[in-house]
């Protein structure tokens, strides 16, 4: 078992280094110092500290430099692994991760380690690179225990969760609001599809692209960050 201090002090180590999306990180390198993004940055961090890939593929270490991490790896592994804990628990939890799943369609979701006081160091965007954020406020699906971690007692935290996000659902988010997004977006010069208030993936996509090109988290959804970006009221 590895103390989730060590996690936790191996990511610290980075702070401030540049984020990129979509880069690819070798596992087993101890000096790696960026590019990361966000699935890359927690994997290596969890591989430096205890010699395990997760979150990845493939799964085997004697590949470990090949090994992509992903949003969406980690919430196979962590459903697979009984891995998974509740919001205010993990935010409570000094080295627990949180994660907001990717919605499918190449739409990517972002992953966190929580610092256990609320806080979290985490790969955020290319304008702030890796650094220190905070767990309320925004949208997250659950928390993960990465097995062979061991944590210490934690305190429960109470979470604020943001007023709306817009994001792919199942039924559609749909409505004027969403309609606003889609023109906005279409006058920024990306392809939203349809201007029908209707939030789907070529929405999604779109949002994700504004958000790389403005060095917002390119999750595909439109929180108060986003909108206000677009110029838009949600």
């Amino acid at each position: 078992m590895v103390n989730a201090e060590k996690l936790v002090k191996i990511a610290e180590e980075h702070i401030g280094e540049k984020y990129v999306f979509g880069s690819r990180v070798p596992m087993s390198n101890p000096r790696w110092s960026g590019p990361w993004d966000c699935a890359e940055f927690v994997s290596w961090c969890v591989f430096q500290a205890m010699g395990k890939l997760f979150g990845c593929r493939p799964m085997d270490n004697a590949f470990s430099d090949a090994a992509d991490a992903y949003t969406g790896y980690w919430a196979v592994d962590s459903k697979s692994g009984n891995a998974r804990i509740g919001l205010d628990v993990a935010a409570g939890t000094r080295g627990a991760i949180l994660l907001r799943e990717p919605p499918g369609g190449n739409i990517p979701g972002h992953i966190v380690i929580s610092l256990g006081d609320g806080g979290t160091i985490e790969a955020m965007n290319s304008k702030k690179g890796v650094c220190y954020g905070k767990v309320s406020g925004r949208r997250w699906d659950y928390g993960i225990l990465v097995p062979g971690i061991q944590i210490e007692p934690s305190i429960p935290i109470t979470l604020v969760a943001p007023k709306v996000v817009f994001r792919i659902s199942d039924p559609r988010m749909s409505g004027p609001a969403v309609r606003c997004i889609q023109r906005a977006l279409k006058n920024l010069g990306y392809s939203p599809g349809p201007i029908d208030g209707s939030y789907g993936y070529q929405t999604a996509s779109a949002v994700e692209a504004f958000q790389v090109a403005r060095k917002i988290v390119p999750d595909g959804e439109v929180g108060v960050i986003t909108a206000r970006a677009l110029g838009v009221d949600i």
